[in-house]
């Protein structure tokens, strides 16, 4: 089954450590992709700029190596970036020290104090130290546009749940690009007529949530994994 929204389970479990909401203004939310940059961030970005919104990207560092020119065009175009991992590593499968020198070879081409784990999937002890120097920014809304069971129109359905300070997810990878073709530019012009504002979401962004802010400014120090 497709989890469109956060749990409220995990959510509770998860509270001033991961982000799923964010702080806004009347009618703003937070448009993300993740697993770019590929070919097909080319398309969403045309789409942004048609549609004069700025978006945030969590890249993975093994496509950012691949495409740098791509990369250089979200930030030229007043995108934010997040890192995704360097090889977008399941942190359930994956040992904590392999997990941070993922992570920190992401970084050293992304350059971003947010995070969003692969999958979704993240453990506590890895958030304890992740939070010392990242947001780790999750989802209000998952479009599902990946899931190659679900349709275009499905996509579309699941991305109206949206409301104000909603974080809304879809993805710039080969294989949700039938699915994000279909539901993007639909899911951009419903929340535009409404009158929606789309933000980028930054570390200021994150810090304006207060759980947040105590949490970050107690624990940030320079990386130190081990």
């Amino acid at each position: 089954m497709l989890i469109t929204r956060s749990p409220l389970i995990i959510s509770n479990l998860s509270k001033n450590n991961l982000i799923w909401h964010l702080p806004a203004s009347q009618n703003e939310i937070f448009l993300t992709f993740d697993d770019g940059p590929t070919i097909v961030t080319h398309w969403v970005l045309d789409v942004l700029k048609y549609y004069n919104i700025k978006a945030t990207f969590f890249c993975v560092g093994d496509n950012v190596k691949r495409n740098p020119d791509i990369f250089k065009r979200i930030l030229n175009e007043g995108h934010a970036k997040g890192n995704h991992t360097f090889n977008h590593i399941n942190a359930f499968k994956t040992s904590n020290k392999d997990y941070f020198d993922n992570v920190d070879k992401a970084d050293k081409l992304i350059n971003s104090q947010l995070f969003r784990p692969p999958y979704g999937k993240i453990n506590i002890s890895k958030i304890k130290t992740l939070r010392q120097n990242y947001a780790i920014v999750l989802w209000s809304i998952l479009t599902g546009d990946y899931d190659k069971n679900i349709s275009g129109k499905k996509c579309f359905s699941n991305s109206l749940k949206t409301s104000s300070g909603s974080i809304i997810v879809f993805h710039d990878s080969i294989k949700a690009e039938k699915n994000l073709k279909y539901a993007l530019p639909r899911f951009i012009e419903y929340f535009l007529i409404k009158k929606y504002i789309f933000s980028p979401i930054t570390i200021d962004v994150c810090l304006n949530n207060s759980d947040v802010q105590r949490n970050f400014l107690a624990q940030h120090k320079q990386a130190s994994y081990f």
